[in-house]
């Protein structure tokens, strides 16, 4: 299937019409100033999109940012596959993965407060595009890239720096909720993309557990390692799927996702990245990856490493049955920077999340 996909791609990014296949950069420090160099995406008929060559992708519980939705995409060099692995995939030096913030707008333009969904294409003229972040496996490791979009929403650029945006959204009944929404500058990017501890950026999203469901394609829907195993993307996929670690599907559990595996798979999304027991995280004992069984290391009745005002005087990370005694709890409803978890990502706190978060606390048995 891949067979004739680094043809030239059509882009009409930049307001003027260029032709030329995505960008190989196994090395160096020559990052293109403009998103469109990537030649990754591309507005045609009304649409951003996949560039030719380009796979589109989504996740079974994404990581909640203050209401945006993303495009997810990734490239690989002609002739390379990205290797399976329960863990981690192994992509190949050149891999491209990029990520497009956006926010839909109705017919007023103001932006819509609503839970983000995978889409192949976003309509340009219903969504304000924010920042597109760019992930590049270069020979010496991953690179990660912020641009920034303009208000034309022709192109957008590299800035080391980031941005804030302050935004009002507003829900079905017109209700208007602010938002500091904040791109991160690089250092910030690096920071939250070090999965285990002084190993540098890696991918967080397109692991097997993320990408093992269904996704709408152009020409029919199909489970996502799949398709990418038959377009030649990823090889070493297990013949047995029921083999392959799947996290639940945000929003609309499918039969068996208990509300056990919902929860999980929300800290997972949310907080692994950093608490697990290879991460940034991993000083406070507290470990909410996957691999981690239901105990004291994932937060029962265990008391916080650091005290004071991050616990709100809660004595111990979860307490059974009793969310509003739980510093997990207390940390994600909270909005104070000082406190707040994630600490990076958001400015306000994601009530359908944290509703499924208390549920599940307030479900389990026992006492502290």
């Amino acid at each position: 299937m891949r067979a004739g996909w680094l043809l030239l791609a059509t882009l009409l990014l930049g307001g003027c019409e260029q032709q030329h296949a995505p960008l190989y950069l196994p090395g160096g420090e020559d990052y293109p100033d403009k998103l469109s160099t990537w030649g990754v995406l591309q507005q045609q008929g009304g649409y951003l999109q996949p560039a030719t060559g380009v796979l589109p992708y989504y996740l079974n519980t994404p990581l909640f940012t203050d209401y945006a939705h993303k495009l997810r995409t990734i490239w690989l060099p002609e002739g390379s596959q990205a290797r399976y692995a329960e863990a981690r995939f192994d992509y190949p030096v050149g891999t491209v993965l990029s990520k497009t913030f956006y926010y839909p707008i109705d017919a007023q333009g103001r932006l819509l407060r609503s839970e983000q969904q995978g889409a192949e294409a976003v309509q340009l003229k219903r969504v304000r595009l924010l920042e597109t972040r760019i992930l590049l496996r270069q020979e010496q490791g991953w690179v990660a890239l912020p641009y920034i979009w303009d208000e034309a929403q022709r192109e957008a650029t590299l800035d080391w720096a980031g941005a804030s945006f302050d935004l009002q959204l507003h829900d079905e009944t017109g209700e208007a909720l602010a938002v500091d929404y904040q791109v991160p500058d690089a250092n910030q990017c690096a920071g939250c993309h070090e999965e285990q501890a002084g190993k540098g950026v890696q991918p967080l999203g397109p692991k097997a557990r993320h990408l093992n469901k269904d996704f709408a394609y152009a020409d029919g829907t199909a489970n996502q390692l799949l398709y990418w195993q038959g377009s030649g993307f990823l090889q070493g996929v297990p013949a047995d799927m029921a083999s392959v670690p799947r996290n639940a599907l945000w929003g609309a559990p499918r039969e068996g996702e208990g509300l056990e595996h919902q929860a999980r798979s929300y800290l997972d999304a949310n907080c692994s990245h950093c608490h697990n027991p290879e991460g940034p995280g991993r000083t406070s004992g507290l470990y909410l990856d996957p691999a981690t069984p239901l105990s004291i290391a994932y937060g029962l009745c265990k008391q916080p490493v650091a005290a004071g005002k991050g616990s709100g005087d809660r004595l111990v990370d979860i307490h059974p049955g009793a969310p509003e005694k739980s510093v997990l709890s207390f940390r994600l409803h909270s909005t104070d920077p000082s406190i707040m978890m994630p600490e990076l990502g958001r400015s306000t706190s994601h009530h359908e999340g944290l509703e499924v978060i208390d549920r599940w606390i307030a479900s389990l048995d026992g006492e502290c």
